[in-house]
């Protein structure tokens, strides 16, 4: 299966890296750097509205949503990713994850704005939304929302398999448990969970989601601060090596700009998933008046993920020194052990991030099947859905234990898929994106006019039984 692995990374490292970027620029520019000038508003519209009560349109509150979502993406990839990240393209690959996450915010801030815009309830009285919607009702391209919906659909079984078999291999070497074990316990954690629906889903993450988030940050923060004295010169080499060579130090090999562009942009586009297309899923269930105000939850949850949780690891890692105490890009996995062992000790920081993982996994798994269950729906209706939701809950078990590995090998390939047939549409959606940002701000935000030019939702009553 080498030349599978050689087309995935073809794929990543060129054509969808310059595809992501391009779009992400393109709505940077075309909304006029919105994320950035209006960034208090956009605190003010999320995080300022966490307690609120909304009684607008909706499943779920759109905090619920934002956890919801962040929990598919927070976990394994910024506590493992950015170290490996920081090995292989050095701490300048920190600066450039940075400027991706950035032009990443535009990207998701549009797919979830068109996710609501184009959201519609099923037969269940439950909103339902995501590009398999807004491509086919906004475009017309039946075909490609087909495709979507069902490549999405396959892709999530490997993705859960790995998920699953990551935490089952993390907590075997922590703790001694077989594989297996863990594998059953995650099995039945996620079954009692998703059979509850996107309602039980999002309890469930609105509580474990900041609270592991709020946890990790302050571990990290503690050592961070016990080596405050080595800040200014770790961000001197973060913004100098962005752009020079670095050289070789203790067991990191050195990297030139090249690996610190690539690893950068690698891990920006895998941490907050800006352009996948499955943050519209979970946000179109939201309670909101307006698509921009709901997306603005997007544009918070790429800073969470990228900006605080991935900034906050590498600057671990980085000032103690663990980026340069590892000798392979395998063991680099590890850093995060090591930078909170110099603390802790090693019997906690190899516990502590096992236990972590654990429940990230469990609220990230719970996530995917949904995601899944959707895509299943939209397709076949709703006896798909409940069809496939048991399919994923036994590969839950299958990936745990080491099952299929083969299958795991497409997961790159299906994903690579799932974003071109997400951001080439999004991409010819832009006059609407633009429309529904300039109505937000010159008639919400400023106050001019008390009637929206525009058709904010084109949402739908429940069809018929």
């Amino acid at each position: 299966m080498e030349w599978l692995s050689l087309i995935s990374n073809f794929l990543w490292k060129y054509v969808l890296s310059a595809l992501l970027i391009f779009v992400g620029l393109f709505f940077t520019v075309r909304l006029k750097f919105f994320q950035i000038r209006h960034f208090g508003h956009i605190l003010n519209q999320t995080a300022g509205q966490i307690f609120k009560k909304d009684k607008q349109k909706g499943s779920i509150t759109p905090f619920q949503a934002f956890t919801s979502s962040l929990a598919s993406t927070a976990g394994a990839t910024n506590i493992v990713g950015v170290p490996v990240g920081i090995y292989l393209g050095g701490p300048g690959a920190l600066f450039w994850m940075w400027i991706i996450a950035l032009i990443g915010m535009a990207t998701k801030y549009g797919e979830i704005a068109m996710g609501l815009k184009y959201r519609e309830k099923n037969k269940e009285g439950i909103w339902v939304g995501g590009p398999q919607y807004y491509i086919r009702k906004a475009l017309g391209w039946k075909k490609i929302a087909f495709l979507f919906a069902f490549i999405l659909m396959i892709e999530l079984i490997p993705s859960i398999m790995v998920q699953s078999n990551s935490i089952t291999t993390q907590v075997q070497g922590a703790f001694g448990w077989d594989r297996w074990i863990t594998g059953l316990i995650i099995t039945g954690i996620v079954g009692i969970i998703v059979f509850g629906g996107i309602k039980r889903i999002a309890n469930v993450t609105d509580k474990v989601v900041p609270f592991m988030v709020l946890t990790y940050l302050t571990i990290c923060l503690i050592v961070i601060g016990a080596n405050i004295s080595q800040i200014p010169s770790v961000f001197s080499l973060i913004f100098t090596h962005a752009f020079t060579p670095i050289s070789a130090t203790g067991g990191f090999a050195g990297a030139g700009f090249a690996l610190a562009l690539r690893w950068g942009i690698a891990r920006g586009l895998y941490s907050n998933e800006a352009g996948l297309g499955t943050a519209p899923i979970t946000h179109s269930a939201a309670q909101t008046d307006h698509p921009s105000k709901q997306a603005f939850w997007g544009v918070f949850s790429v800073f969470i993920d990228t900006i605080i949780i991935c900034t906050v690891s590498g600057l671990t890692v980085l000032v103690t020194g663990a980026w340069t105490k590892v000798d392979s890009s395998e063991e680099a996995s590890n850093m995060i052990d090591i930078a909170l062992s110099t603390m802790y000790g090693d019997t906690f920081g190899g516990g502590f991030i096992s236990l972590f993982l654990l429940f990230f996994v469990l609220t990230t798994i719970g996530v995917l099947v949904f995601f899944g269950e959707k895509q299943a729906e939209y397709l076949y209706g709703l006896k798909a859905s409940w069809i496939m939701r048991f399919v994923y809950i036994v590969s839950i078990f299958v990936g745990g234990i080491g099952g299929l590995e083969f299958v795991w090998q497409f997961l790159d390939l299906m994903l690579a898929a799932v974003v071109v047939f997400n951001v080439i549409p999004l991409f010819f959606m832009r006059k609407e994106i633009i429309e529904l940002t300039d109505d937000y701000f010159n008639r919400v935000y400023k106050g001019k006019g008390t009637k929206p030019k525009i058709t904010l939702f084109h949402d739908q009553d429940p069809p018929s039984m």
